[in-house]
């Protein structure tokens, strides 16, 4: 893996960790605020998140998927855990990658399509930038602060 895949992937373990953080401190019933045009609840977006993350990490490694959405959630502490292992076996799964690595996934109306597994990596990042943005439009939206989460503040806290 080179430095920019690392880069890229070590930016959106930050930013997932800064999204828990963000949550740490809400209610429950804070949890269960949503926006229009997000993918739902804080919990479930949480969820959603790591659910997805755990499923390229199951593509890219035959690994085991731990959390699903249908499970109840477990709140923001117990998520965080999870998400640095899924966040750090995507980097392993990442780092062994070698360029004409190749899967078959299964989209959602059945077609089966093989794909480069390095684009599972980008649909990784792509994904959690998505919904971390979900989450920070509900937070926004409902007055509640949060601290920004961008590359740039990655670098500049010297994460990198």
């Amino acid at each position: 893996m080179d430095d920019i895949w690392r880069d890229a992937l070590l930016f959106h373990r930050w930013a997932n960790m800064k999204v828990l953080d963000a949550c740490a401190n809400l209610s429950d019933e804070q949890l269960q605020l949503t926006a229009p045009g997000t993918y739902g609840t804080i919990a479930d977006t949480l969820q959603h998140l790591l659910g997805a993350e755990q499923g390229y990490v199951r593509r890219l490694t035959n690994a085991e998927r731990i959390r699903s959405e249908a499970r109840p959630f477990p709140g923001v502490e117990a998520l965080r855990g999870e998400f640095a292992k899924s966040s750090d076996a995507l980097l392993e799964a990442a780092a062994a990658l070698e360029p004409e690595d190749t899967t078959v996934a299964e989209y959602d109306n059945g077609d089966m399509v093989t794909l480069r597994q390095s684009l599972i990596v980008v649909q990784a990042i792509h994904h959690g930038n998505d919904h971390r943005t979900h989450i920070y439009t509900i937070l926004g939206s409902h007055s509640i602060p949060f601290e920004e989460i961008d590359v740039w503040g990655y670098g500049l806290v010297g994460q990198c």
